[in-house]
């Protein structure tokens, strides 16, 4: 382009340009727009996911933005994983049980029994011993990309009545995840599913007798811990296991950038929730006053934890997948117990 030419342009552009001043500038009205929803309510959203998304639309600015939807808001958890799939949501923040994923690796997500014994335990599963490689390929065939896992709270009961004993747990209605009420069952736990907002009053009303669905910072966060009175000290899992999905066309249809900005967001929000929960739960343990801390002693809680050896054995046999994500599980509690202190305590 010679200098006249390149003149030319520059002001038959600038008459252009002054003919619609008012024109929204161009990066504002291509702005990237994703509806995101989680499975948790507001109260906890507050922690589990608030702070990373507007962490995500203050740096994505014009460039793009997300907007954010609470538990059941606008599909029940169940369906969280559909609408991911058809792109009535972009992206979501959920454990693969809950949502009732379609894949053989759904009921390791949430709480498997005994699969962690501290929360630490969840990423290095994921991004040490190949879990993410197996939930990449599971979900990708499903239309479905898993950008990352980080853990949660341990999984403790909370209920309206003490329990000190397995006989205690006989006839307890209770809401938990499917994986962990299948488990649960053999020892008289009644599991009921119903939806996330209703469980405080359904505490209230004596149509369920506790749950066994978070750890204690959550039962103090969300209300739980207003209308149950005792928290047993043991638990049948260190760690919930959640992750974050995206619709694959629209995680493939975002620019580099974007998909970096996001994944950062997301390993933010797990960072959050390690410290948020680790120190909570003791914190609330010794200072909190709203439950009581009752315990089964080690003993007897140990039938519980034997009781999860058959139970793996039994979710390896339902095919390839689960057996090769139960032996990972399994060689990765003997390296903990191999490596000792502080990794096990025995």
């Amino acid at each position: 382009m010679t200098n006249s030419t390149r003149r030319k342009f520059l002001q038959t552009a600038a008459v252009g340009a002054a003919a619609a001043p008012l024109a929204t500038p161009a990066i504002a009205q291509g702005t990237i727009r994703w509806r995101m929803q989680t499975y948790a309510g507001p109260s906890l959203a507050a922690h589990v996911i608030d702070p990373a998304i507007k962490m995500f639309n203050t740096i994505a600015g014009d460039r793009m933005q997300i907007e954010l939807f609470y538990g059941e808001q606008l599909v029940p958890a169940s369906e969280l994983f559909r609408a991911l799939q058809k792109g009535t949501l972009d992206a979501v923040q959920s454990d693969d049980d809950s949502m009732a994923s379609p894949t053989d690796v759904t009921v390791f997500g949430g709480y498997f029994p005994f699969a962690s014994r501290y929360s630490l335990d969840v990423p290095v599963l994921f991004n040490q011993y190949g879990l993410n490689e197996i939930w990449d390929e599971q979900y990708s065939a499903l239309g479905v990309k898993h950008i990352s896992c980080g853990s949660w709270d341990p999984c403790h009961f909370a209920t309206k009545d003490p329990i000190h004993s397995l006989e205690d747990l006989k006839g307890k209605r209770v809401f938990t995840f499917p994986t962990a009420g299948r488990f649960l069952t053999q020892f008289g736990v009644v599991p009921v599913t119903l939806p996330w907002e209703d469980i405080e009053v359904a505490v209230q009303t004596g149509e369920l007798d506790g749950v066994a669905w978070s750890g204690i910072t959550e039962d103090y966060t969300v209300g739980w811990a207003d209308v149950t009175d005792y928290f047993l000290t043991n638990n049948i899992s260190g760690a919930w296991a959640g992750s974050f999905f995206a619709n694959m066309e629209s995680w493939n249809n975002l620019p580099e950038d974007m998909q970096t900005l996001f994944r950062v967001c997301t390993d933010q929000s797990h960072y959050y929730r390690q410290w948020w929960y680790w120190g909570g739960e003791a914190r609330l343990r010794v200072h909190g006053d709203k439950m009581k801390l009752t315990s089964i002693p080690d003993a007897e809680w140990a039938q519980v934890e034997q009781a999860a050896v058959k139970f793996w054995d039994e979710i390896a046999s339902e095919g390839p997948t689960q057996a090769k994500v139960v032996d990972i599980l399994r060689k990765y509690n003997a390296d903990m117990e191999r490596a000792g202190r502080p990794y096990r305590y025995g």
